[in-house]
């Protein structure tokens, strides 16, 4: 008999990551209230996550005076939440439970991303995982690490710690080396807008077409 898709521990990684959602909801609103400008940044870093810039997260917050333990729990948090929909949501899609095609789409694109560093990482098993999601290189981070981690069937537990613990790791990193460059260097800002254009070259073409269907939609 077929499992329904809450039963299956993807579908509950699922409903975790709905709840951490309407948990950074509920913050956003309230900080929205409350103190307009956190409220801005908190969004801010989330949507550079969401574009795969763990860097460029932490370097909001530290440019807008937020102090280590907030900024790596915050981060930490969000990678947390995408990493719960990206998983589940790659898991489902290969399982066919989930059968939408844009995010099969997706998860096509991160299946390839993944396959292209596994073998590389196969012989290391959980410490593999852990530097790869560690390391501060273009598509590493929790989501393909993750992947690659089910991809080479290492358990739920094992695949996620590694996960965890590198992206701890390299928040930790990331935050204390912004700090240390801000008030010795004073260089931060231009590393930052440097993180910020890099990351931000994949999505012109999408942006451009985003703001001309815009701009049609708007003279109708």
């Amino acid at each position: 008999m077929k499992q329904t898709l809450f039963s299956t521990v993807e579908g509950k990684l699922l409903l975790i990551g709905t709840l951490l959602t309407l948990v950074l909801a509920i913050c956003l609103i309230f900080f929205g209230f409350t103190d307009l400008e956190t409220a801005k940044i908190l969004f801010l870093v989330f949507i550079t996550h969401i574009l795969g810039s763990r860097a460029g997260g932490i370097g909001l917050c530290i440019l807008n005076g937020f102090n280590p333990l907030t900024t790596i729990a915050y981060n930490f948090y969000v990678e947390v939440l995408i990493v719960c929909f990206t998983y589940s949501g790659f898991v489902l899609s290969t399982t066919n439970y989930l059968k939408i095609e844009w995010i099969k789409r997706f998860m096509d694109q991160l299946a390839i991303k993944a396959l292209e560093r596994k073998e590389k990482i196969r012989s290391y098993g959980w410490i593999g995982i852990f530097l790869f999601v560690m390391a501060p290189l273009p598509v590493t981070g929790p989501v393909v690490g993750s992947i690659i981690g089910y991809m080479l069937k290492l358990s739920l537990f094992r695949n996620f710690t590694a996960s965890a613990l590198g992206t701890l790791a390299a928040n930790v990193a990331w935050c204390f080396g912004f700090e240390f460059l801000e008030q010795r260097f004073h260089m931060i800002q231009y590393i930052f807008g440097a993180i910020v254009i890099i990351v931000m070259i994949p999505y012109i073409k999408h942006i451009k077409k985003f703001i001309v269907d815009y701009r049609k939609s708007d003279v109708k």
